[in-house]
């Protein structure tokens, strides 16, 4: 087994209210415009804008009622274990009421929100969270697993 090491987790940076939909409610699909291989632990970071029209999504006010939208943190681990184009006109319809058509959908599991946002700087698309930042995570769930030391990439 292995630690929790920038080579073994990401991150990626979402607008709120999105982000904080992710760590509260119940979006577990991210809207990206291109497939992600990379699969496993996923720190869910705060990007410094809010995207306020989504404020007015019923799924969005639901998923965030009584919750602070921080900005520029990491707030909560999920592990991303897929990734898939639009489905809308498959049947059945679409993988998620939060899934938005033309997209690449990467699919969140197991999220945990962290009980104290942790600022820090974010990137663009996948990024590797200093070592720091997980150091800081792994205070707030040491329940977390550790990883297995094959198959990260």
């Amino acid at each position: 087994m292995s630690e929790w090491t920038p080579e073994t987790v990401r991150a990626i940076t979402i607008r709120q209210p999105w982000a904080a939909s992710i760590a509260h409610g119940t979006k577990r699909v991210e809207n990206r415009t291109t497939a992600w291989t990379w699969r496993g632990p996923l720190l869910i970071h705060t990007a410094k804008a809010i995207d306020r029209p989504a404020l007015r999504d019923p799924l969005v006010a639901t998923a965030v009622r009584g919750h602070a939208l921080e900005t520029g943190a990491v707030i909560a681990v999920a592990h991303l274990t897929g990734c898939h184009p639009d489905c809308h006109t498959a049947p059945g319809g679409p993988c998620s009421a939060w899934a938005q058509p033309g997209m690449h959908h990467l699919v969140l599991a197991d999220v945990q929100a962290l009980a104290l946002p942790l600022p820090c700087i974010g990137a663009l698309g996948p990024w590797r969270p200093p070592q720091s930042v997980l150091d800081q995570v792994r205070l707030q769930l040491p329940q977390l697993p550790h990883l297995p030391s094959e198959g990260v990439s």
